[in-house]
């Protein structure tokens, strides 16, 4: 592993989060704790001297929020090119938030499936793709991508490094998970990575489920796990690239 490197003056991660799904969910826990997401990352409050010392000379984290993110497909699947392909503004990771079940669990996800979206989205659309990939065959929007994508970040550094990083009565809700459900979750992680993909550019995007629960406590401790998800994943992606 090398060291962090320091000559970036500042770096960008884009978070996203859902709104409202269904009738039975009209506050998605999801956009309320990317909403609550400060502008910049805090320091490090890491009582290792060796964090600290790595914390002091890496990089100011600029955090940028996108949404809430209408459960839809065809909203997910246009809004890439926005997320990713804004001249003016450059986007180092972006991390993609969304609701799970009610089980205190919180997962980072290794990959995103092209296929097997069987379900209506929140407007009662179904995604179509079987039936497009038909019609359109070569012109289809993913006909050149594979089934399986998966991020490029060392998540598995990451996933250790945000246990490590979490409140020590949190770390055993903390999750490494190689499905993403086949829903809106997957289907917005998947079209991050598919249009990278198809750039030819790293695909340094990642994925976190969240429970359902709206409550405050519930609030208070998605956001303090998504900020050590956000460092996690920048100390891991600095280590990743060669020093400039």
């Amino acid at each position: 592993m090398g060291s962090i490197d320091a000559s970036k003056d500042e770096l960008t991660v884009l978070v996203t989060g859902f709104g409202p799904f269904k009738v039975q969910y009209p506050v998605n826990p999801a956009w309320e704790i990317t909403a609550s997401l400060p502008d910049y990352l805090p320091p490090d409050r890491a009582k290792d001297p060796a964090r600290q010392t790595a914390s002091s000379t890496a990089p100011a984290v600029r955090i940028l929020k996108d949404g809430p993110v209408r459960v839809n497909y065809e909203v997910v699947r246009n809004l890439m090119p926005s997320l990713w392909d804004d001249p003016e503004q450059k986007i180092d990771y972006v991390i993609h938030i969304g609701m799970a079940g009610p089980q205190p669990v919180y997962s980072i996800e290794r990959r995103g499936h092209r296929d097997g979206y069987d379900k209506p989205d929140v407007d009662g659309q179904l995604l179509g793709d079987e039936q497009r990939r038909k019609r359109e065959g070569d012109k289809w929007v993913w006909s050149d991508v594979p089934a399986e994508l998966i991020t490029d970040l060392d998540i598995e550094n990451i996933y250790q490094r945000w246990v490590q990083r979490s409140p020590d009565n949190l770390r055993s809700q903390l999750r490494l998970s190689e499905d993403a459900g086949h829903y809106l979750c997957d289907f917005i992680y998947f079209s991050s990575l598919a249009h990278l993909h198809k750039l030819q550019r790293p695909k340094k995007v990642i994925f976190l489920h969240v429970p359902l629960n709206p409550d405050e406590q519930s609030l208070r401790r998605g956001k303090e796990l998504a900020l050590q998800l956000i460092r996690s994943v920048c100390e891991v992606g600095l280590k990743q690239e060669p020093a400039s």
